[in-house]
């Protein structure tokens, strides 16, 4: 097969998947036609839960490894298609479906790619890992897969910017904030309102500015999404609470950036989970260059992947655009995803690391 063939062959595929529902958590009959589609061109495919994996025939421990590693689950559709987002419209320009650009045309391109470089001597090994609940950061997706996989060197994480290689990617931290007052009846001067004594700390996450800023994935932000407090309208209310969504910068792990938070803020506060890390990759790593040298331009990613999750060096890079993911009629242009093709070939064969 040419490029141009593999190319088709990408189109009819996505078309193929996007007809078939796979909600996080329910990727199950996605899952059994990937690894079928797989298997019959001759692939070897395993399985942990809904997460396939295959390797490169000619894997050699000695070699490094490279993962190529995008998610086969979407988002619930929102309000506002003009069809059926499970039924695929393809204009000639453009493939419309749930999950076209996030990330079904990344996994396309990478499906094809392995299968390509596969066949080519390589100085690395190849992993193909497609995998589940990236949408809902779910343990059950790369987190149940990588255990399973040999030392990996190197991932490539598709997701949608572009085919413009994001070297950084903000980590994510949940805060659970409480603040106690005390209960009284609100037609007296009694009690200690608690939403008041939480402006402090609200003002708290507004205002704190920490000093250490990326250059690639600006400064620590915090913003309060939530709040809740009170029983009734004439009850003073004796608790607040309020979430906080932290992106961590490269400088902090969730833990240590935790810490500071909990020494200056004036509140209880709990993390959901130290999980999802902040990711950057060295300048100078010979991915990174052959992105430079094929015209490519490096950038910091505010959202979260499945690199959060991955303890290697990783890179994020697919077709489409962030802007048209989670949103009605999403769609992927065709030459994207022939792009998509054909870049990763241009960087990935004949690489070294």
């Amino acid at each position: 097969m040419n490029n141009e063939s593999y190319f088709k062959e990408a189109v009819s595929l996505l078309e193929k998947m996007i007809s078939i529902p796979a909600l996080s958590r329910n990727e199950d009959e996605r899952a059994d036609y990937l690894s079928a589609w797989l298997k019959k061109r001759n692939i070897e495919v395993h399985r942990e839960l809904n997460n396939l994996w295959a390797v490169s025939p000619d894997f050699n421990s000695k070699k490094p490894t490279i993962l190529l590693n995008s998610h086969m689950d979407t988002v619930k559709p929102t309000d506002g298609w003009d069809h059926d987002p499970y039924h695929p419209r393809n204009d000639g320009t453009r493939l419309i479906g749930l999950g076209s650009n996030d990330a079904g045309a990344s996994l396309i391109c990478l499906i094809q790619v392995f299968r390509i470089l596969s066949t080519t001597p390589q100085k690395y090994n190849l992993i193909l890992g497609i995998t589940a609940e990236e949408e809902i950061t779910g343990k059950n997706g790369i987190e149940a897969l990588l255990p399973k996989l040999p030392p990996i060197n190197l991932g490539i994480v598709g997701e949608p910017t572009g085919m413009q290689p994001a070297v950084a990617e903000k980590g994510l931290m949940v805060l659970d904030c409480t603040v106690h007052g005390k209960s009284g009846h609100a037609a007296r001067n009694e009690g200690d309102n608690a939403i008041y004594k939480a402006l402090e700390s609200i003002q708290w996450f507004q205002n704190k500015k920490f000093e250490e800023q990326s250059n690639f994935l600006g400064p620590v932000k915090m913003t309060v999404t939530m709040v809740n407090a009170g029983t009734q309208h004439n009850v003073v209310p004796d608790k607040c609470e309020f979430v906080v969504d932290v992106r961590i910068n490269e400088f902090f792990t969730p833990e240590k950036l935790f810490e500071e938070i909990k020494k200056e803020v004036p509140c209880q506060v709990k993390a959901r989970s130290f999980r999802l890390n902040s990711s950057r990759i060295d300048p100078g790593h010979p991915v990174v260059v052959a992105c430079l040298e094929n015209g490519r331009t490096p950038y910091g990613s505010p959202t979260l992947s499945d690199q959060a999750r991955m303890p290697f060096t990783t890179l994020k890079m697919g077709p489409g655009e962030s802007s048209r993911s989670h949103t009605p009629n999403e769609y992927i242009l065709l030459e994207e995803i022939q792009e998509g093709i054909d870049l990763y070939l241009e960087i990935l064969n004949g690489l070294e690391l």
